[in-house]
């Protein structure tokens, strides 16, 4: 079938859908980092090493516009996955233990029965690989951060087969979040792998997945990268940076110090003193942040050889971005904030669409407003899988968009963060970050949310705050979802 019979066939499916035959349809690969900055991209020229993410961006769409469902990792990952807001699927804040933050260890007895370990995506929630035909072979590789239990790990959830860790962050060589062990096998806790980078774990066992399967039948292989994720782990050197291989800290230009003596070190600004210890400096920081995206991107550079080298990468939908706003050491200019927070910094991310056969044009620039709500329609979609009635999705098909047919069905999008809020409607962003920070911007002439227009423009903050008020009755009148709504 040509690409442009294959394209018809496709956009057919808007009025007469129906599930592809195999050979139709395409093979998905969805590439998920891991608090990487809006500008580091190595085609945008800010310095850092990404040949093969600009690849995809030469051969792909890149979309300036495109934000994700939560300011950092775990309700981000339910909002991709499911197409439904987190506040909707019942991931709307972290699965995660604080008391480490503040320097503390857990015991296994005492870890066992913590939130970390027992919290989890609601079992009614269907996922992508559940929403696609049955034909497809279905593999992840890499961070899952959505319940530890086995009842909720991928293997229990539509995935095939599942290799990586369970928590929200870990040491990449000890695979331990805090002295913890994280790295699990399927349904079961492994260390066989202990001392080997992780990105090295993920690209080994994406590749096995591709080898076994491409060209044999349909596949969705999802690889959601912890890099370059600060490493977690108790010792200060270690949990102030992202580690990162020496081969690729030495492809960045040397650094003057590679650290500095702290007498008062606290592991967070609420935590009793800690005392002496060493940190890493802001200019290692940075290094060592841009080397682990470089290590990331040389794994993804080796998915994508192949495809090439199997004749499939035509044929195969490749999704690249980032959960969440950049952190540590990167660099999320031009916009404002950071990761957890709900200025564009914390919510707009880098997004890379290559799929050649489906009419995505090569080396374009796409502007329209999107999401990561839309990977499930879109993926339905194109696989002729038709969506279960009854549930609500909260994201549109984006292949016309993306292939310039049309504008973004798009128009309104809205976070929470616990008491820290945002709405977008249209080019319109309302912000409100407590403690008297936020305001309203026109992102059309701010990208940067520098221009509070709050007062010159009274009628467009209360619409905003109006909408953003309906979204949060809808959240709260849907049917309740655990872990953490009240029913």
């Amino acid at each position: 079938m040509t690409a442009l019979l294959r394209t018809l066939c496709l956009a057919a499916l808007a009025f007469f859908p129906f599930e592809l035959s195999w050979a139709d349809q395409p093979n998905i690969l969805l590439i998920v980092s891991d608090d990487q900055g809006y500008n580091d991209l190595g085609h945008l020229g800010n310095g850092i090493i990404t040949p093969n993410l600009d690849r995809l961006a030469k051969e792909g769409t890149r979309l300036t516009n495109f934000y994700v469902t939560w300011p950092a990792c775990t309700p981000s990952r339910s909002g991709l996955l499911t197409g439904r807001y987190p506040q909707r699927n019942g991931i709307y804040d972290m699965i995660r233990n604080e008391a480490p933050d503040y320097g503390h260890k857990y015991d296994p007895a005492s870890y066992a029965v913590t939130w970390e370990r027992i919290g989890g995506m609601d079992l009614r929630e269907k996922i992508i690989p559940q929403l696609l035909p049955e034909t497809y072979a279905n593999g992840i590789y890499g961070k899952w951060d959505l319940g530890i239990h086995k009842r909720f790990l991928p293997t229990s959830r539509g995935f095939d087969d599942f290799y990586g860790i369970v928590n929200t962050g870990v040491d990449y060589y000890t695979h331990e979040r805090y002295g913890v062990p994280s790295m699990y096998r399927n349904l079961e806790l492994t260390e066989e792998d202990k001392g080997t980078y992780c990105t090295y774990l993920f690209e080994r066992e994406a590749l096995k997945f591709l080898n076994e399967y491409a060209g044999k039948q349909p596949f969705f292989l999802f690889v959601p990268f912890n890099a370059p994720h600060n490493s977690s782990a108790l010792e200060p050197h270690i949990r102030t940076t992202v580690q990162a291989p020496r081969k690729y800290q030495d492809l960045y230009p040397p650094v003057k110090q590679e650290y500095r003596e702290v007498d008062n070190y606290k592991y967070h600004e609420k935590s009793e003193f800690y005392g002496p210890a060493k940190v890493v400096t802001s200019e290692a920081r940075q290094r060592d942040y841009r080397a682990a995206t470089t290590c990331m991107d040389e794994s993804i550079g080796k998915l994508l050889a192949v495809l090439d080298r199997k004749g499939l990468s035509d044929k195969t939908i490749v999704i690249f971005f980032s959960d969440n706003g950049g952190s540590g050491g990167a660099d999320n200019t031009p916009l404002k904030g950071r990761k957890g927070t709900t200025w564009d910094g914390g919510v707009r991310v880098p997004c890379l669409v290559r799929w050649t056969a489906g009419g995505i044009p090569a080396g374009s620039v796409n502007n329209e407003f999107l999401t990561s709500l839309e990977l499930v329609p879109s993926l339905a979609e194109a696989t002729g899988r038709s969506l279960p009635d009854d549930v609500i999705f909260d994201g549109y098909n984006w292949w016309p968009t993306l292939r310039g047919e049309e504008d973004s069905p798009r128009n309104t999008m809205f976070w929470r963060r616990r008491d820290m809020l945002g709405a977008r409607v249209g080019d319109w962003k309302w912000v409100d970050m407590g403690g008297g920070q936020g305001g309203l911007f026109n992102l059309a002439e701010d990208i940067g949310e520098t221009n509070d227009l709050s007062e010159s423009h009274p009628d467009k903050l209360a619409e905003l705050k109006a909408a953003f008020a309906d979204w949060l009755a809808e959240m709260e009148a849907a049917e309740p979802r655990g872990p953490f709504r009240d029913y």
